[in-house]
């Protein structure tokens, strides 16, 4: 499993719920979070963002998780699958399911997701970027807590926003392939 963003919140719940399917894990500037912390201003602003915007420019939106300039089909293409706000409505409620309380409804499933991911033992790698507002220093936990993650080759992507697949996806895959391809060698 390869996840970032929101596919962390789903993925980490896979691995968590069915880890004998899964090989090896790859986290980018994703999390598991469940409402014990305090949630970072940027994830906060974004939410409201997500409730209250009259508007809820997809492209856009992704252009400023970006450090780099994203073409204008790029940021068309994020915006196809929503020809007008009817089809923004899982977008614009999936902020609202990310457990920001302790007593929110997901913060006991992901507590229970947390603890079997502590027990994972296949490896685990985290890449984030060096510039995400949301994510910053989300990948500690993992790499304290994560058995598999121990003793792995994290790395830390510079010159990337939150979309560290559009700022430096290039940077990213050869991190990915590399780790890949020493872990493959590793597990014979």
């Amino acid at each position: 499993l390869i996840c970032q963003d929101w596919g962390s919140l789903l993925g980490l719940r896979l691995v968590a719920e069915h880890s004998e399917r899964f090989a090896r894990v790859v986290l980018t500037n994703g999390g598991l979070p469940t409402g014990d912390g305090e949630m970072p201003r940027a994830f906060a602003a974004w939410r409201l963002l997500s409730q209250r915007g009259p508007v809820l420019p997809v492209g856009r939106i992704v252009q400023m998780g970006c450090k780099t300039q994203l073409s204008h089909d790029v940021i068309r293409a994020y915006e196809a699958p929503f020809p007008d706000d009817r089809y923004k409505a899982g977008a614009r409620v999936f902020p609202t399911l990310v457990p920001t309380r302790p007593d929110d409804p997901a913060s006991a499933p992901n507590r229970m997701a947390w603890r079997s991911l502590m027990r994972f033992e296949r490896p685990f790698l985290c890449a984030f970027s060096d510039g995400d507002p949301i994510t910053a220093g989300g990948d500690a936990p993992f790499r304290r807590l994560v058995r598999g993650a121990q003793g792995q080759p994290h790395t830390t992507i510079e010159g990337a926003g939150h979309f560290v697949q559009e700022d430096k996806g290039e940077e990213l895959a050869r991190v990915v392939l590399g780790w890949l391809a020493g872990e493959g060698a590793a597990a014979g």
